[in-house]
């Protein structure tokens, strides 16, 4: 079969013989088909050989030479088939691909193609982004792969069963279950398919405010690409580095950094103080008294100046309501004056992310692309699965425990339940009713109003900065430097929740790149 790229190396590798009398170098090949790497451009080579349509002469520099094609025939590609839940059946002929013709091959066949959206049939080799080649059939044997219409006019791709009274349509992946249908029609079966090898363009990131890597995390957890990485405070550095190999944390006031410095990139995230707008940092607002209100301004000159895609902000719950509402009115009403489309939201670590933590944050998220918007939605809610104890660490060291010190006596009557997450409220002990860790905070670890506490079977103790980490969604394996505990307690509680962060990630993927 040949894809519709390799259809245009063959093409102009025969044109530029004609013209030059020799075969065009890999990169030559590379640069006129605007293809990501020389590697790509190799990989269709040897395709278009092993199909017989290219031949190579031994050891001589620019040999390729086109052959004489076998029989092919272009198939119209006519829209999207489901390889997960159906969607609508909605056929608009918009490409074609050359494959041979299929053998036994009759004129009175007739077939077409269709994307795949989707991962049910990965055992089948099909997987999201193929194109399979479908012959047009009204009927099938049990246990081909099949293009079924089901419940008024949705497609689906699924192996097919006829039972005694119904059909059972089975999905090749065994993360998914069969389901079944009294009536299904049958609109082919799948007889080619057409694997979706070239690479995609990862979108590239810049790492603003970016503290311990929490954003970063989650994006690249999505197929993102972090280009730069910087925030002012410089112990967060030992922790960032110590977690990732490529492009380090620069430590540097943002301000100093010019806009056409920075290095080619499609996003900007960045979770831009907090302090100014919290509950907790007394929501002084744009008037911060530490300059820190007016960052927001120097997020917008960077997008005005170097026109990104789109971008992720993140902040506390309570901007939302700062000054009455002014607040993130002038926030709002200045990313659209630069001509971007925007969404926001609030969301809550426990109801989106899977994690037991109790935090409620806003996104804002634009797009240059009104399209990349209207596509955008923010992430479903998720079942919390996970549960505190589920993060808990096995053998805590002794100095974490509040056995035998003098705020024991305070605190023990009230601490009863083993796995439950209590809060040091400065004068009393509070119950978190909920089943989940409270909202993890910057001062948590100076003795201040937010330190969470649990009972486990040696004590009264409270969370280790490794569990703080868990509750924030790090993966297991996340580093932590020998820095002092109120330090990384104040790192992960400036943090955000990676698990959240990343179902965003993925969703303005799927905005951007459809």
């Amino acid at each position: 079969m040949v894809t519709k790229r390799q259809r245009e190396v063959l093409n102009f590798i025969e044109s530029y013989r004609k013209k030059e009398g020799y075969a065009p170098s890999l990169e030559e090949i590379k640069k006129h088909l605007k293809l990501s790497s020389v590697s790509t451009a190799h990989y269709h080579i040897k395709k278009l050989e092993k199909l017989g349509l290219l031949r190579k002469g031994d050891n001589q520099p620019r040999s390729l030479t086109p052959t004489k094609e076998k029989e092919m025939m272009n198939v119209p590609i006519i829209g999207t088939v489901a390889a997960g839940q159906p969607i609508e059946a909605i056929e608009i002929e918009d490409d074609f691909v050359t494959v041979q013709k299929m053998r036994p091959f009759s004129p009175n066949d007739a077939y077409y193609a269709l994307r795949v959206k989707g991962d049910s049939m990965i055992g089948e080799g099909i997987f999201d982004g193929d194109i399979v080649v479908i012959k047009k059939q009204s009927s099938a044997e049990n246990g081909q792969t099949v293009v079924a219409i089901i419940d008024d006019n949705q497609a689906t791709l699924k192996k097919l069963y006829r039972l005694e009274d119904k059909f059972k349509l089975v999905p090749a992946n065994q993360n998914m279950l069969p389901f079944y249908r009294k009536e299904v029609e049958v609109r082919g079966v799948v007889v080619n398919i057409i694997r979706n090898l070239e690479p995609q363009k990862r979108l590239r990131t810049l790492d603003l405010f970016a503290g311990i890597g929490g954003i970063r995390l989650g994006f690249e957890k999505a197929g993102f690409e972090t280009v730069f990485a910087n925030d002012f405070e410089k112990q967060c550095k030992p922790t960032y580095d110590a977690n990732f190999d490529t492009c380090k944390l620069i430590v540097e006031d943002i301000t100093r950094i010019e806009p056409d410095d920075l290095p080619e990139f499609d996003l900007l995230l960045g979770g831009f103080p907090c302090q100014p707008f919290s509950v907790a940092g007394y929501r002084h607002g744009f008037d911060d008294k530490k300059g820190r209100g007016d960052l927001f301004f120097y997020i917008a000159k960077i997008i005005d100046k170097r026109r990104p895609d789109g971008f992720l902000l993140e902040n506390v719950k309570n901007l939302k309501g700062h000054d009455g509402g002014n607040t993130f009115k002038i926030i709002e009403r200045t990313l659209k004056e630069l001509g971007y489309h925007i969404k926001s939201k609030i969301l809550n670590t426990m109801e989106y992310g899977n994690v037991p933590q109790n935090r409620e944050r806003i996104y804002i998220v634009g797009f240059k692309s009104k399209e990349h918007a209207d596509r955008f939605m923010f992430p479903k809610k998720k079942a919390l699965t996970v549960k505190i104890t589920d993060l808990l660490e096995k053998n805590v060291p002794e100095k974490y425990y509040y056995n035998r010190k003098p705020l024991y006596e305070k605190i023990k009557d009230d601490i009863t339940e083993e796995g439950k997450v209590y809060q040091w409220r400065r004068k009393y002990v509070r119950e978190n009713k909920s089943g989940v860790c409270p909202t993890l905070t910057a001062n948590m670890g100076t003795g201040g109003h937010n330190v969470p506490i649990i009972k486990d079977k040696k004590g009264v103790r409270k969370l280790t900065p490794l569990e703080c980490a868990r509750i924030q969604g790090f993966p297991m394996d996340y580093k932590l430097p020998p820095l002092a505990d109120s330090t990384l307690y104040k790192q992960f509680g400036n943090s955000v929740t990676v698990t959240v962060i990343e179902a965003i990630a993925r969703e303005i993927k799927r905005a951007i790149q459809n």
